[in-house]
């Protein structure tokens, strides 16, 4: 019975050591992947916090334009979440909870529809019934500027063609690497409830933003004269607007997801590592034990050939 117990033991050792070997493995191509990803969001976010600064600067000049991406519809019938989240498991919450986020917004909405960014989303969504109008599934790893303007020409056709009243970006913000939380975004129509969700994707707007009203204030500026005209103007930056916020959440999604599975991975070979430990403090008391019978069984002979 100790013999086989040792070989059990032995066995359930390498199969553990297989396991830590694919997690080391994966740990590796998630930080590799994370540092690659790492830098093009670097790259990006002045990019995207450039825009955020020229809607906030100039459209509360421009709240009452009638246009159909800032003006609020007079009832909301349906809102569309743009959802973004892996195509892949092992890496830790990072799925669900972008997804739960997702789902629990839109509780508070009657008619919904998801545009899933993702495997994960695209399943999520259809195993509750959401109506999910277009997909976009090989976007999350690498994810680039053409694929943002696709999804943006896929929502905003919807949007202005009346099937959607209003539309919702939700992603992983990345603040470290163990440190993302999911948040909402409201894309369209740009009215308050925007401005204030595009406020908390950044904090330090809030502060800017008062700062340059209370300057403006203070000097007195007049308002400012668009040409051609102020509905050109929107048709031309609001889509800009659009293609960047989608492509930086495609991309702070994106390194997220990197990280939470990096740091999954990177417990699991800790993991595995102090299983192999256990498994082998085990294997050698089963082999002290069957050594310590054998000697007894020795020594029992002997004493009985006296």
């Amino acid at each position: 019975m100790a013999g086989l117990g040792m070989r059990d033991i032995k066995r359930r050792i390498k199969s553990v050591k297989s396991t830590r070997q694919i997690t080391k493995a994966m740990e590796m191509v998630a930080s590799a992947k994370l540092r690659k990803t790492r830098e093009r969001l670097d790259e990006s976010r002045p990019f995207t916090r450039a825009w955020k600064q020229a809607i906030l600067g100039f459209l509360g000049e421009l709240q009452d334009s009638l246009h159909p991406l800032v003006t609020p519809r007079e009832t909301v019938r349906k809102t569309g979440y743009i959802v973004v989240a892996g195509n892949r498991g092992l890496c830790g919450g990072y799925n669900t909870n972008v997804v739960k986020l997702a789902w629990e917004h839109m509780q508070q909405k009657q008619a919904k529809e998801v545009f899933a960014v993702g495997t994960k989303s695209k399943e999520f969504f259809a195993n509750r019934g959401v109506d999910i109008p277009c997909d976009f599934l090989d976007l999350t790893e690498v994810p680039d500027f053409i694929a943002a303007q696709d999804i943006r020409n896929c929502c905003l056709e919807r949007y202005l063609e009346e099937e959607l009243d209003e539309l919702y970006l939700v992603y992983t913000h990345f603040d470290s690497t163990i440190s993302y939380k999911p948040k909402v975004l409201k894309l369209i129509p740009l009215d308050e409830e925007a401005l204030e969700t595009c406020f908390r994707t950044d904090e330090t707007l809030m502060k800017e933003h008062e700062e340059a009203q209370q300057e403006a204030q203070d000097e007195k500026w007049e308002l400012t004269t668009y040409e051609p005209s102020v509905i050109e103007l929107l048709n031309r930056v609001i889509p800009s607007y659009l293609d960047s916020m989608i492509y930086g959440g495609l991309l702070e999604s994106s390194v997220s997801e990197q990280a939470a599975r990096r740091v999954a991975m990177e417990n699991a070979t800790n993991n595995a590592e102090d299983m192999i430990d256990k498994l082998q403090l085990q294997y050698n008391r089963a082999r002290q034990a069957a050594i310590t019978q054998e000697i007894a069984e020795i020594v029992g002979g002997a004493e009985a050939l006296k």
